[in-house]
């Protein structure tokens, strides 16, 4: 599809959604947050996950068509667990319950509420007026987010006379306890208090404000309970968010592609759970929590967290690889495909979805990006098993066997995928590279550069295919239609059949407003291959395209009608914020745009992809390698001028082609 008709394409998508192309729901603030200024497009409603340590919360919120705020809270503990303790035992408990519903202002509730914008910056800020009775006027705040590290939700309100005349507020005591059934409990009852912080009756001055807050919050048996110092909860939440924010800063010349940026390392970074098992990233999703599992979290965020140098994400990745390895075996059986309940149990249902390829292609990625030789020396073993596993399951075509693929039998995958094999490519290149930093066998690595030569021809021989006319790749033995994973082999630097994989991507049988199908035919569709596709595209060098489907793809995730963040799937979850999606948004820009392939401890290659309408682009404080830097990309005179510097000290200065390589040593 060419620039002019995917202009036309994206133009009546715009109009059919009932929204102009100019008339996003949402919009961008001067500090980074994203606004719904509300307006008459009403009722609407959406729904977004927060995350803490100890808690997660899905916000169910809009506006109804009278202006008036809705909102439904459903609270997630993940480490209190529930009979039977497996993948999706966290106690889950959804609640109606609004602080604001039992405040009087001159004897009346708070009623005639018109809702005038929800802001998002990683809380939820509500503003609203209230006109209780006719001469009564008052504004109402509400700012809404997950505690850091207490299994607690908080909400803070603000209470502002905005009339003539002095008025009458009262925010009553309030606490509600429900003890769970502690026979559904795997350490008893569990107790979910809700309260109110701040109760008072006080007459409220013009202009004169008045806050209080509301909590709740789960506890297990026998633990003290909280006193909560909701401002020093909430600094903590904004100081996290500055924290994501503040390290590795996108800057170009697009502000939509930046703030969706921003806010996908909030999703991405966020939804760690502090387990008896240790800090496990979790998709979350209502689903997913207190487990990890061989794609979203070693082959998807893991090779990420890195570059953000958040420590509790590095340190989540560790502990999960340390996870996979408690499973290595002499016989060279399965690892699990995921580690749930805490990490006390495992779960492998779909059979081997490829899960040591998986394995190997992150935990190489992330040690070679982490820069710390310790880490990739502990990380060698559970590396160099997984990459024996994978030949051990060469087919007799030579590429790699397994059960099913990450979609675990949603969509047929044969007896040896396309994602399995590349991915085991991708991990062979990279543990040359890592051993020789680590100073591993010559020979064992000249093993590995050969086994990688092999199975890229063997990748080639079975799986490269004209499919429904396009000369691209089949998913599996016998797949005769397209596929969205074709897109896969671009991500890991295989380009033998760019250009029909490109066309086969962004043609009308697999491209839709909403990305890519996961097969055509079908209505289907899973952000994360359209993630991967978007960075393959970028990688390959097919800037121009890329360009334009990732701003659509933006727009439409950070400002429409369901946002900010990237999603799992459709129709299946209704379209959760799973986290590790957003990591993969995040590596579109690391990978793809700047085309960082790390090559050693302290070293990485970079062949930046400026767009034509971009005359520069930075990636600031990226904190991978073992070192903090810039990366700066200016076009001067038909070329990229290419500037990376460590503090005061440029590491590297040079003007080269579009399109070309360059070798970094940090």
């Amino acid at each position: 599809m060419n620039r002019s008709i995917l202009i036309v394409f994206l133009l009546f998508w715009c109009l059919g959604s009932g929204l102009g192309a100019s008339q996003n729901r949402w919009s961008i603030n001067p500090d980074g947050s994203i606004s719904w200024q509300i307006n008459e497009h009403l009722p609407h409603y959406d729904h977004i996950e927060m995350s803490g340590l100890k808690v997660s919360t899905v916000l169910r919120y809009g506006v109804n068509a009278d202006g008036s705020f809705m909102l439904n809270k459903s609270m997630i503990w993940p480490m209190l667990r529930t009979i039977p303790n497996n993948t999706h035992a966290s106690l889950m408990r959804r609640f109606a319950w609004n602080a604001s519903d039992m405040v009087s202002v001159n004897g009346q509730s708070l009623s005639g509420e018109k809702v005038s914008k929800i802001t998002l910056d990683g809380t939820m800020v509500v503003e609203s007026a209230v006109s209780p009775s006719r001469n009564t006027r008052v504004a109402l705040t509400r700012i809404i987010f997950p505690s850091v590290a207490r299994p607690a939700v908080y909400e803070k309100y603000i209470l502002k006379n905005t009339g003539e005349s002095p008025v009458a507020v009262e925010v009553p005591v309030s606490r509600s306890v429900i003890d769970t059934d502690p026979g559904k409990g795997v350490d008893g009852s569990y107790k979910l208090v809700s309260e109110i912080i701040g109760a008072t009756a006080k007459q409220l001055q013009p202009n004169e404000e008045l806050v209080f807050y509301a909590a709740i919050t789960g506890y297990k048996k026998g633990e003290t309970e909280l006193k909560p110092d909701v401002e020093k909860e909430l600094q903590a939440r904004k100081s996290l968010i500055a924290g994501f924010w503040d390290n590795l800063i996108l800057e170009t010349p697009d502000p939509v592609i930046n703030t969706m940026f921003a806010f996908a390392k909030i999703r991405g970074a966020e939804s760690i759970y502090d387990t008896k098992g240790g800090l496990m990233h979790g998709p979350g999703g209502e689903s997913y929590y207190a487990a990890i599992w061989a794609n979203d979290q070693a082959e998807y965020i893991n090779p990420f967290f890195p570059y953000l140098g958040y420590e509790v994400g590095n340190g989540s990745a560790l502990n999960s690889f340390k996870h996979f390895a408690r499973f290595m075996n002499p016989e060279y059986g399965k690892i699990p495909s995921s580690i749930i309940a805490d990490g006390i149990d495992i779960w492998g249902g779909a059979g081997d979805r490829g899960d040591a390829a998986m394995v190997a292609y992150g935990a190489s990625r992330y040690a070679l990006a982490r820069g710390d030789k310790a880490e990739a020396e502990e990380l060698w073993p559970l590396i160099e098993w997984c990459l024996e596993y994978c030949r051990r399951n060469l087919n007799d075509k030579g590429v790699v066997a397994s059960d099913a693929d990450e979609l675990e039998g949603r969509f047929p995958a044969g007896e040896a995928n396309l994602c399995t094999s590349s991915l085991y490519y991708d991990a062979l290149r990279s543990a040359v590279y890592l051993g020789k930093d680590l100073r591993k066998p010559s020979s064992q690595l000249a093993a590995y550069d050969k086994q990688a030569k092999a199975l890229h021809k063997n990748i080639e021989s079975y799986f490269g295919a004209k499919v429904e006319g396009f000369d691209t790749y089949r998913h599996y033995d016998g797949n005769d239609v397209l596929r969205s994973w074709i897109c896969i082999p671009l991500t890991v630097g295989i380009y033998d059949r760019k250009e029909g994989t490109i066309d086969a991507l962004f043609s009308p049988r697999l491209w839709t407003e909403n990305g890519l199908l996961t097969q055509v035919g079908s209505e289907t569709f899973w952000d994360r291959s359209t993630l991967y596709a978007l960075r393959g595209v970028f990688a390959c060098g097919e800037t121009e395209k890329a360009t334009e489907y990732l701003k659509f793809y933006s727009n439409q995730r950070l400002l429409g009608e369901h946002v900010p963040y990237a999603i799992e799937a459709w129709p299946e979850g209704s379209q959760r914020h799973l986290s590790a999606e957003s990591g993969l948004y995040c590596r579109i820009i690391t990978e793809g745009v700047f085309g960082i392939r790390p090559t050693g401890l302290n070293s990485f290659t970079l062949t930046p992809r400026l767009p034509a309408e971009w005359n520069k682009m930075s990636l600031r404080k990226v904190q991978a390698f073992g070192s903090t830097f810039d990366i700066e990309v200016v076009r001067e005179n038909g070329k990229q001028d290419v500037t990376i510097k460590s503090g005061d000290k440029t590491v590297l200065h040079k003007a080269v082609k579009e399109g070309a390589t360059v070798s970094v040593n940090i």
